[in-house]
């Protein structure tokens, strides 16, 4: 069975074109023209992936969708936008997108970009140990879990997924490519701008003070480290 794609665009003939893309390539594309339908369309259709425009009618753009979908789905999302500014890529992370997608891109790159993203969140994690106590920082990899305190911390997958892959190597610092090529894959080695992106959202969910971190440290120029007592 092929992978079931939602594109989310006001423009009809953008819609046309990524469907075109993607049905070449044996995906399956359904489609949604505005921020409400989106969602529905999401719970109706349960994608595999949502391509989500930044720019909706409707009273929702798509950052505010990103939001409402992360209250009920881990669905991987791509934003798609015209702008290219780090805050609004920013943006598109803080509200739970998996990647971002500048406008106007080739088919190459959407396909690549498509197949990357499914690739990292369908794929079985190993499970090499139960579970790491870090200070008071709990991370449970069987049930992909995470806890503060005692108190349960929610992340996104892509969040989790950088983290565990930190806690698999406890007090030893793993530079930015190899972060890279394991969280996000090939492709992503030279885009340091994701890396800093959610280790910076990590810490303001998992530190107590993000701007001294005592977990997430930076070896500037080199990588990052969990760093266990």
């Amino acid at each position: 069975m092929s992978d079931k794609i939602l594109v989310v665009d006001d423009a009809p003939r953008v819609v046309r074109l990524v469907r075109e893309i993607l049905t070449a390539v044996e995906y399956e594309v359904v489609a949604a023209f505005s921020g409400p339908a989106a969602t529905e369309a999401v719970a109706r259709e349960q994608p595999n992936l949502v391509l989500l425009d930044v720019l909706l009618p409707g009273g929702m753009d798509g950052y505010e969708v990103c939001r409402c979908i992360r209250e009920f789905s881990d669905v991987p999302v791509i934003m798609l936008t015209a702008k290219a500014q780090e805050r609004d890529v920013l943006a598109g992370f803080e509200a739970g997108a998996d990647d971002y997608l500048t406008k106007p891109f080739s088919a190459r790159e959407l396909v690549a970009r498509v197949k990357a993203v499914l690739r990292r969140t369908q794929r079985p994690e190993e499970l090499t140990q139960a579970a790491l106590t870090c200070g008071e920082l709990e991370i449970d990899f069987a049930r992909r879990s995470v806890a503060v305190r005692g108190e349960p911390v929610s992340l996104t997958r892509t969040e989790y997924s950088l983290l565990s892959q930190l806690a698999r190597h406890p007090n030893r610092v793993i530079v930015h490519e190899e972060l890279l090529r394991a969280v996000w894959g090939p492709e992503y080695v030279n885009d340091l701008d994701y890396l800093r992106a959610y280790i910076h959202y990590l810490r303001r969910k998992l530190e107590a003070d993000p701007a001294h971190p005592r977990y997430l440290v930076t070896s500037t120029a080199v990588g990052y480290m969990l760093a266990c007592p």
